[in-house]
């Protein structure tokens, strides 16, 4: 058995707690920081014709509070849904203009929330926000078409997490994930493989407690080659929804550019199917 003199067990206690004080303050980082890591806003406000839309108009909701929250909505054409859209982690609804475009050439409408803190909305975001709001303005759009058969509730990315647990709790015509997870704890467990990320996190976005709920047809979309949601979290969450249910799988697509390789496709099927 090797002998190690006192000054090497001295040097070896302090590198053990060099490391361990080291990692304590990554592990308190990103436990103190986790919403910077969530939730990533540009909050610059935009007026949608400025980036070229047309037919679509600013709405601005009062919530709880002093908050403001601000949406993009463009009517549908007769007979059309209308999708109520919840977006990524990071930007604003300006990025997602094309999409706008591509809904409204195909006679959709659109409802997009700009979460809180995001493009112009004030507050902060969080779980529980942004599920009221989602709720809110579900039940906005019913009194607005009078029908909650012409709505669909639309999720990307982190929005899918908003969308499952919107759509659990209220009846629409149906459901549409764009690159979704089984929740944010698995996704943050494979970010972070050496951090216990389990108990820490408070945005947890259990879409594998709730998917199960939903009783509206769903439609997933996802990019096999997805490195920021693996196509694996997309098809875990698929076989624990209730039919009727279609999983479309984009073998060149990554994480979001879906409506490159076909996605508007799948979704217009998807739509079709509804009115039958």
């Amino acid at each position: 058995m090797p002998q190690f003199d006192d000054t090497v067990i001295s040097t070896l206690i302090k590198i053990s707690l060099a490391v361990g004080g080291v990692y304590l303050l990554l592990v308190l980082g990103l436990y103190f920081g986790q919403k910077r890591l969530v939730y990533v806003p540009d909050r610059t406000r935009v007026d949608p014709g400025t980036v070229g839309l047309k037919g679509v108009e600013e709405l601005s909701f009062k919530r709880g509070g002093d908050v403001r929250l601000l949406a993009w909505y463009a009517k549908a054409s007769p007979g059309q849904p209308t999708f109520l859209y919840f977006h990524g982690n990071a930007g604003n609804l300006a990025g997602r203009e094309d999409r706008i475009k591509a809904f409204q050439n195909a006679g959709y409408g659109v409802l997009m929330m700009s979460y809180r803190s995001y493009g112009g909305s004030t507050g902060a975001p969080s779980e529980k926000a942004n599920i009221s709001d989602g709720l809110y303005l579900v039940d906005w759009l019913k009194s607005e078409a009078g029908d909650p058969a012409r709505i669909v509730l639309y999720g990307e990315s982190l929005g899918t997490g908003v969308a499952v647990q919107v759509a659990a709790k209220r009846d629409v015509a149906g459901v549409v994930l764009d690159a979704p997870y089984t929740s944010l704890v698995d996704v943050a467990r494979m970010a972070y493989p050496f951090v216990p990320v389990g108990p820490f996190l408070t945005e947890r976005y259990r879409s594998d407690l709730h998917i199960s709920r939903i009783n509206a047809p769903l439609l997933i979309l996802h990019g096999a080659r997805d490195s920021v949601i693996p196509v694996s979290f997309g098809r875990a969450l698929f076989e624990m929804a209730q039919h009727p249910k279609k999983l479309v799988v984009f073998p060149q697509g990554s994480h979001s550019d879906l409506y490159s390789h076909g996605a508007l496709d799948a979704v217009r099927l998807f739509i079709q199917g509804l009115r039958k």
